[in-house]
C-alpha cells in the first residue's frame, strides 16, 4: 500500500500543480493579450491540457480510493472524491464556456468576458486539485486510523 499511496498523492499532487500553473500564471498572462491573441492561445492550450487533466484526476482518484479500500484512512477517500469531483465541475460549469469559446474566434463581444469567466471557474478545479493532494498528503504525514474506545473516552492510533 505505500507504493500506492505515494503514486495517489504524486499523480495528484501533479495534478494540482498543472492546476495552480494555468491559474496563477498561464491564464493571467492570456489575459493580457487581446482578445484575439488570449483565444488563440487558449484554444490550443486547453486541447492539450484537458486529456492530460482528466487523465490525472481519473488516475489519481481510482489509486485514492483503492488505498482508501485496502485500510487506509478516510482521507484517502476525501481526497479521491475531491480529485474525481473535478469531472462533473468541468462537465457541468466550465464546459459549456468552453464550448463558446472553442466555436468563437475572439472577435466577438463576449469573447473577453468569456476568457475571465473560464478562468474564475477554473479556480475551482485548482481548489479540488489541491484541496485533494493536502488530503492525501496529511494521510500520508498520519497513516493509522484514529480508533474510539467508548470505555475509556480516549482517542488514540491503532
Amino acid at each position: 500500500m505505500p507504493l500506492t499511496a505515494f503514486i495517489a498523492f504524486l499523480v495528484t499532487a501533479l495534478f494540482a500543480g498543472a492546476a495552480i500553473y494555468v491559474s496563477i500564471a498561464e491564464h493571467p498572462a492570456r489575459l493580457a493579450l487581446d482578445d484575439v491573441a488570449a483565444l488563440a492561445q487558449w484554444k490550443p492550450s486547453y486541447r492539450r491540457g484537458k486529456l492530460m487533466q482528466a487523465s490525472l484526476a481519473l488516475i489519481g482518484s481510482l489509486l485514492a480510493f483503492w488505498v482508501w479500500w485496502k485500510g487506509g484512512t478516510a482521507l484517502w477517500l476525501a481526497g479521491g472524491l475531491l480529485l474525481l469531483a473535478s469531472w462533473p465541475v468541468t462537465l457541468v460549469l466550465i464546459m459549456p464556456v468552453n464550448r463558446r469559446l472553442e466555436a468563437g474566434d475572439g472577435t466577438g463581444p463576449d469573447t473577453r468576458a468569456l476568457l475571465v469567466r473560464w478562468g474564475r471557474l477554473h479556480w475551482i478545479r485548482t481548489a479540488l486539485g489541491t484541496s485533494a493532494a493536502l488530503a492525501m498528503l496529511w494521510a500520508l504525514a498520519c497513516p493509522a486510523r484514529p480508533t474510539f474506545d467508548p470505555g475509556s473516552l480516549q482517542i488514540s492510533s491503532r
